[in-house]
């Protein structure tokens, strides 16, 4: 009776060895560098679903896939939803860890609902293919919320702006989610950077004008010592962006965005014009940045 006792006494502390190292592989995944060609292919497969514009079928079926693909991945994933000028809008807000530093990484995941940049004035009415116009800074975070590990030192939110790119050529109506975002936004987080418009295969991406100069310094310092050479440390750009709420509100923000991009507003904005090198360029940039801001640590160095 006593041998027996002991056995299973013995099989049960095994299982319980077992379920604890599966558990801290779980929480812990090793270090993983991000895919520019997993990324790419969460770009093709927006663009698949047709433009991403308010109140379409393919706008409620990013949110549906972009939750999803969150929520895979272990995130505590949330819908923010609004209506704004008459229009429903939702945002998708990821969040890891708690405590400090807080960083928040944005995007907007919208296409715009008219081509009025197009050169044929036929096209100004159709609506933006939005392949680097919001696909690429999606699939750039998404392939963050991938190989961001489980467990941090402080947090990081992961948030897809609606309604970024509904504004007139007069300057108003932009950043609409974001705008509101930030309105209902508890407290200040330490840093924010938004991604915008980063996967042309030309990629030159000079500073933000009205973006933190702090912040513009260290992030495009970093990008050269990788040996990013794309990232061009002169101001060329004052840009309404998803970045100016935070800015408004006294928290430091920056634009990643590549503005010389002529296909900007056109039908043209299509995948053809976006690379799974510029993808990864920027966003092993962010992952190297998050690293030097200590919220992660590689586990092969």
């Amino acid at each position: 009776m006593l041998k027996r006792y002991l056995l299973i006494t013995f099989i049960l502390i095994i299982i319980g060895i077992i379920i604890f190292i599966g558990y801290l592989e779980f929480t812990n995944k090793p270090f993983e560098e991000f895919s520019g060609t997993r990324a790419f292919e969460d770009v093709k497969y927006q663009v698949r679903l047709g433009p991403r514009t308010l109140d379409s079928e393919a706008h409620s079926r990013v949110v549906d896939w972009i939750v999803g693909e969150l929520s895979t991945e272990g995130w505590q994933v949330e819908t923010q939803e609004a209506e704004i000028s008459g229009q429903a809008i939702t945002n998708v807000i990821a969040k890891r860890g708690e405590g400090t530093p807080w960083i928040i990484l944005g995007s907007h995941y919208d296409s715009r609902p008219t081509a009025d940049r197009d050169p044929d004035p036929t096209n100004c009415d159709k609506p933006v293919p939005g392949a680097n116009d919001g696909a690429s800074s999606t699939a750039i975070l998404l392939e963050l919320a991938r190989v961001i590990p489980r467990r941090i030192d402080g947090q990081i939110w992961l948030v897809f702006f609606d309604a970024e790119d509904t504004g007139k050529s007069t300057g108003t109506g932009w950043a609409n989610g974001s705008e509101y975002f930030v309105s209902m936004l508890e407290g200040k987080p330490d840093q924010v950077i938004v991604l915008d418009m980063v996967g042309d295969k030309d990629l030159n991406i000079y500073m933000e004008g009205n973006s933190n100069r702090e912040l513009n310094n260290e992030f495009w310092a970093l990008a050269n010592e990788i040996g990013y050479s794309q990232f061009i440390q002169i101001y060329k750009y004052d840009i309404i962006d998803d970045h100016i709420p935070f800015i408004k509100a006294g928290i430091p923000a920056i634009d990643v965005i590549d503005m010389d991009y002529p296909y900007w507003h056109t039908i043209s904005d299509t995948v053809d014009k976006v690379s799974a090198q510029s993808l990864e360029i920027v966003g092993i940039t962010v992952q190297k940045w998050l690293e030097q801001y200590s919220i992660i640590k590689n586990s092969t160095n």
